[in-house]
């Protein structure tokens, strides 16, 4: 695939051109690793590393094409070099135009908030599959084109793998797309160049503080993109949360809430919770779903004000919301023999923590204990460590901290954080076992008949990172073999 570097170029900011060569450009590259004789290399600015200082490698390499935003001192004489405001932001307007916006061909939903992100824009792929239309999707667990599934790396991809991937969805004649937009993604213009047909609005609790430095500017990152959609995209926001109309003062779309509280575009309200669904009353409509909890309600409102508001009739989205089906590692339960219920969640902030637990304790009964698993994941924000220990201890008859992701920090000082959140007082139900193996096998075999193990953290994860080396783990193996064993 060849483009034009006139064409590869419309939209994009330039503020000065080397050597005006209307150049042919086969791929567009930001890691000078992959820089090559056809390439164009984009030099960004990174957390960690500046690509600009890699411009005389990746000259070396035969690439006679380079964006930048600082020129370099020297260059080949037949080198085009382009400066930029910003690189980052040019970087997704070029992989735009370079797959032909494919964004353009595409119902492309945008999904952003802490929690929610995943099933929010998982379940919205599967209803609108469901309903006979082909669907593309990005998210935390997988992407999907169509019924093709392919491996995720990111929460949200880089703009040059979103472009592409979305010009193949478009190939294979998907009309709608639905992506998880982080935080990052957002700060680091990931999205940048692409045309959203809408944007949803989950929640918003503390979470990567570590890279964003304050709750304030982890805010402004979500409310940038609202502030980004067009007059002719709708943004649609939970009138629940404190910040949700916050997200909504400076946009150009078409606005609308959902709540189960108040008033709203689209209301709920839960009827009846057990461990096996429950039952939801949407604008009007009493709904059966195989979903448990307050949390999963307001996901479930959210996809239906976003499907009618994509055009689908309101009564078949009732009936597919009936026939949906929970996301891997999102309140995944399994039962054993002799009647104890393992439940698997990702969740990994105190907010998310505290969502499942107080829905496990609105459907237990005064008789059944509850026996919570949890760590928190190393080199990421540390302030919310002691806050999930609290909320672990405050809602559950038995805690075990052990590790989540240690990654290159020592799990023992990960826990010694978390149990500075535990009081002297509840110290007593809170055991220290820093193998999850071996923590998630203790809780099973420490629970009784009837009793609830709470795994949380990682959810869908199938390996576990520690010291820079990522094994294979996955929390329901355990669970099964444990329940296997009875």
């Amino acid at each position: 695939m060849k483009q034009k570097l006139s064409d590869i170029l419309k939209g994009v900011g330039v503020i000065e051109q080397i050597n005006a060569t209307d150049c042919e450009v086969e791929q567009i590259v930001f890691d000078s690793r992959k820089a090559n004789a056809n390439a164009l290399f984009v030099a960004m600015k990174g957390t960690v590393v500046d690509g600009h200082q890699f411009i005389p490698q990746v000259l070396e390499a035969g690439c006679k094409c380079i964006v930048c935003e600082v020129i370099p001192v020297e260059y080949p004489e037949d080198a085009m070099i382009v400066k930029v405001d910003d690189s980052s932001m040019a970087l997704g307007q070029m992989a735009a135009n370079f797959y032909d916006n494919p964004s353009d061909k595409l119902k492309l939903v945008g999904v952003t908030g802490t929690n929610g992100k995943t099933t929010t824009a998982t379940l919205l792929y599967h209803l609108v599959m469901n309903m006979g239309y082909k669907a593309g999707l990005f998210s935390t667990v997988a992407n999907f084109i169509g019924k093709a599934r392919l491996d995720a790396t990111h929460t949200t991809p880089d703009a040059v793998t979103l472009n592409k991937t979305m010009a193949e969805m478009v190939d294979a004649g998907c009309e709608y797309c639905f992506m998880e937009v982080s935080s990052h993604a957002l700060v680091q213009n990931r999205v940048a160049g692409l045309k959203f047909a809408g944007g949803l609005f989950t929640n918003i609790t503390h979470d990567h503080l570590d890279y964003h430095g304050t709750f304030k500017e982890y805010i402004a990152a979500k409310k940038s993109f609202f502030d980004g959609l067009s007059k002719r995209a709708f943004a649609l926001t939970n009138a629940d949360d404190k910040n949700g109309q916050v997200m909504l003062q400076n946009t150009a779309a078409q606005t609308y809430t959902y709540s189960l509280k108040g008033m709203g575009t689209y209301k709920g309200r839960i009827i009846e919770s057990m461990f096996e669904g429950m039952q939801l009353e949407i604008d009007g409509q009493e709904i059966w779903t195989q979903f448990v909890g307050h949390f999963n309600a307001q996901n479930l409102l959210l996809v239906y004000g976003a499907a009618c508001l994509l055009g689908f009739d309101k009564e078949d989205v009732q009936v597919a919301i009936s026939q949906l089906k929970p996301v891997d590692g999102r309140f995944e339960t399994m039962r054993s023999k002799s009647g104890k219920t393992a439940i698997v969640d990702y969740a990994h902030t105190p907010d998310a923590l505290k969502n499942v637990i107080e829905t496990i304790n609105l459907v237990r009964q005064p008789s059944q204990q509850l026996v919570t698993v949890v760590g928190a994941g190393g080199d990421r924000d540390p302030m919310k460590r002691p806050e999930m220990a609290k909320e672990a201890v405050g809602g559950s008859s038995k805690v075990i901290l052990t590790s989540d992701n240690p990654r290159s920090e020592e799990p023992e000082s990960i826990i010694e954080q978390m149990m500075e959140g535990v009081s002297f007082k509840e110290r007593i139900k809170v055991l220290s076992i820093v193998n999850r193996r071996e923590a998630i096998r203790t809780a099973c075999m420490v629970a009784g008949p009837g009793d609830i193990i709470l795994i949380a953290g990682k959810g869908h994860e199938t390996y576990q990172e520690i010291k820079g080396v990522r094994s294979h783990f996955d929390d329901r193996e355990i669970v099964r073999e444990v329940f296997n064993e009875e």
